[in-house]
């Protein structure tokens, strides 16, 4: 068990890197940020050499690994850092210095237990990607294919697991301050930041995550994932085919190509769509780094270490949401987020109604070609704050990913309207579960399911306890000791740790300072 006096020093050294890149005055200026917080934070950048603009993609990238794929996740939380710090951290691209060949060969010949030269004619040393968690490369098969080989860092598990049982820790008691900090659920965001690197750390769910999108897909051209080589896939190590093509941001290369943007931004959101809200299952790392798109207009995708599911009843909700926001039936929206338990039955309805239309009229007032899906979150994020909306996690991907996806299209054409595009495909869909077809056959089917729920007293349990948003059930959360939970002896202790890591902290900071 990790010592409270370890996850302070990490804290503390962390904290120094945001302060040099500017990154804790977001922070410290939050009036929601509980006392003792922004007390460390003027703590943390005693001393430093802060910029005037803040570099929070680059503070992340300075800190490690683990620190970039949750900066990806803040990315997702404006209303947790702020729109300028979301923005920022959008950008953050998943990358660092390659892993020499040497180690890379080792890996692999020890994932499968034979010479490289028995799984492969030939690998360039020379990686096509590095990323923080694996890097790619090109290699070709005895029979002549190329294929893209994916290898995990070497000890990468490890340093994962050891940076998040500080966040764990820190979580823990930021959450166990209260009032905002708990509304927001950190334990909660980050059980399901564990969640999904682990996911990412074994390279057969990556595998299988791409044999079942490519399930989900089949039936909708030029859209193509590619083929998995499982001979050659371990938990350490993934071998798929090669693609061929553009990347989708590259777009001097897709205009000497012939390609029609204004067509590939439209399929590119349909594409989403299909996966998220027919399917309710998407790739959600959709950055311009892992869509290509190859000669005949064909979107391929590659990295599905992150995929996000969302049911039914949700999707229903959010089909639902969209579609009020946009049309300006407001009552309506609000009525949903009560049914979802998203807001607390002690409010108004009315008066969420009245908050939706703050949101939703300034946008149905401007031209359509302005109108963002991004802008549209923001200020729903907005207001959850003065209605005691608890963070939803199993949103969260979504959520990102939506941004996302508008990013690419209004990169590939800055005049595309994601309503336009997304309004029928969502309408047809809604209209397919919603309509009379779809209502009859939910009767049938829920009728069905009650014969089979014997006895029916079980039924009748089963229906007074209420679906909250359609949301999983949240993943069972370590146990942290507080260092305050046992009194005075453990809040003598605490002070202890406090100035020892302070005293190491500042003389380290007083050398540096200098440098």
């Amino acid at each position: 068990m990790t010592s409270s006096i370890t996850h302070i020093g990490r804290l503390l050294s962390w904290g120094r890197i945001l302060a040099r890149h500017g990154a804790l005055k977001i922070i410290e200026d939050a009036p929601a940020t509980p006392g003792p917080v922004k007390r460390l934070c003027r703590i943390a950048r005693f001393g430093a050499r802060v910029p005037e603009v803040p570099d929070y993609a680059g503070a992340f990238r300075a800190i490690g690994p683990a620190a970039i794929k949750l900066g990806q996740t803040l990315a997702t939380r404006p209303d947790l850092v702020g729109d300028e710090a979301a923005h920022n951290l959008l950008a953050l691209q998943d990358s660092l210095p390659p892993v020499p060949f040497p180690a890379i060969r080792a890996e692999i010949e020890g994932a499968f237990a034979r010479p490289l030269e028995d799984l492969y004619a030939r690998v360039e040393e020379e990686p096509v990607g590095a990323a923080s968690i694996a890097q790619v490369h090109r290699a070709w098969l005895h029979d002549g294919s190329q294929v893209a080989v994916k290898v995990l860092r070497p000890g990468i598990a490890r340093k994962f697991a050891r940076d998040i049982e500080t966040y764990e820790w820190a979580a823990a008691h930021l959450e166990a301050l209260g009032g905002e900090a708990g509304r927001l659920r950190p334990r909660l965001i980050i059980a399901n930041f564990r969640r999904w690197t682990a996911r990412e750390l074994d390279l057969r769910r990556e595998a299988a995550s791409s044999s079942e999108l490519a399930d989900v897909m089949s039936g909708v051209e030029h859209y193509r994932v590619p083929t998995i080589d499982w001979e050659r896939t371990c938990g350490r190590v993934l071998t798929m085919e090669w693609i061929d093509g553009d990347k989708v941001s590259d777009l001097p290369a897709l205009r000497a190509a012939g390609h029609d943007l204004k067509s590939l931004a439209r399929r590119l959101v349909l594409a989403f769509l299909t996966q998220a809200i027919h399917a309710g299952y998407f790739h959600a790392d959709m950055h311009q780094g892992n869509l290509f798109i190859e000669a005949d207009g064909t979107i391929a995708a590659i990295d599905f270490g992150i995929m996000g599911r969302i049911n039914r009843q949700a999707r229903i909700w959010l089909g639902e949401i969209l579609h009020g926001l946009t049309t300006g039936n407001y009552r309506r929206v609000a009525e949903i987020h009560f049914e979802a338990q998203y807001v607390p039955s002690y409010h108004s309805v009315d008066e969420f109604a009245t908050a939706l239309r703050a949101v939703g009229e300034p946008m149905r007032g401007r031209p359509v070609k302005d109108l963002s899906v991004g802008q549209m979150l923001d200020g729903l994020f907005a207001i959850t704050r003065d209605f005691d909306m608890v963070t939803q996690p199993h949103l969260l991907l979504l959520q990102k990913t939506m941004v996302m996806v508008e990013g690419l299209a209004t990169s590939l054409d800055p005049d595309i309207n994601m309503w336009d595009v997304s309004g029928p495909f969502v309408s047809a869909w809604m209209r397919d579960e919603l309509g009379p077809e779809g209502a009859i056959a939910d009767r049938v089917q829920g009728a069905v399911k009650a014969i089979q729920r014997l006895p029916d007293v079980l039924a009748r349990l089963e229906s007074m306890v209420p679906t909250k948003g359609a949301a999983p059930e949240p993943p069972p959360l370590p146990e942290i000791s507080l260092m305050w939970s046992n009194g005075k002896r453990n809040f003598i202790h605490f002070a202890g740790y406090v100035a020892a890591a302070l005293a190491g902290g500042l003389a380290t900071w007083g050398v540096m300072a200098h440098i």
